[in-house]
């Protein structure tokens, strides 16, 4: 099996619903994500995937998708009230989680054909969540 990994970094606000701690209230971090891809075949090149194909797809839809957005849930109270003044919103149908936005970087990579094995996401220097499935 061959793997390869590539780092993407995007800023991005979120905060959490039916949580008790001071990540319900707005916030922002500087995220960085671990794009993990495998596969066992290589191509004529002798790639499993071209480094600027990842760029081109899954960095292009970071970039226009989450960065420097509020990452929010569909239920947020405050989602009607940023969108009414232009406020750059992605709305999540789950609550805006490291958990939940790993897992939806690496469904997205995946519905681009990417072989994405993994996504790490790391909210702070200390602390990620990944995804993969089984």
């Amino acid at each position: 099996m061959f793997y390869l990994m590539q780092e993407l970094d995007f800023c991005y606000g979120h905060r959490l619903l039916n949580y008790e701690g001071k990540c319900r209230n707005l916030h922002g971090h500087n995220g960085r994500l671990e794009i993990l891809l495998g596969g066992e075949h290589l191509d004529s090149r002798g790639m499993l995937i071209d480094f600027g194909d990842i760029k081109r797809l899954l960095r292009t839809w970071v970039d226009e998708s989450l960065d420097h957005k509020m990452l929010l849930s569909v239920d947020d109270p405050l989602l009607p009230v940023l969108q009414h003044h232009g406020q750059p919103v992605f709305v999540m149908q789950s609550n805006p989680t490291a958990e939940n936005i790993a897992r939806l970087i690496y469904e997205q990579g995946r519905q681009m054909g990417l072989p994405i094995q993994e996504v790490r996401l790391w909210e702070t220097p200390r602390s990620s969540s990944s995804y993969r499935e089984t």
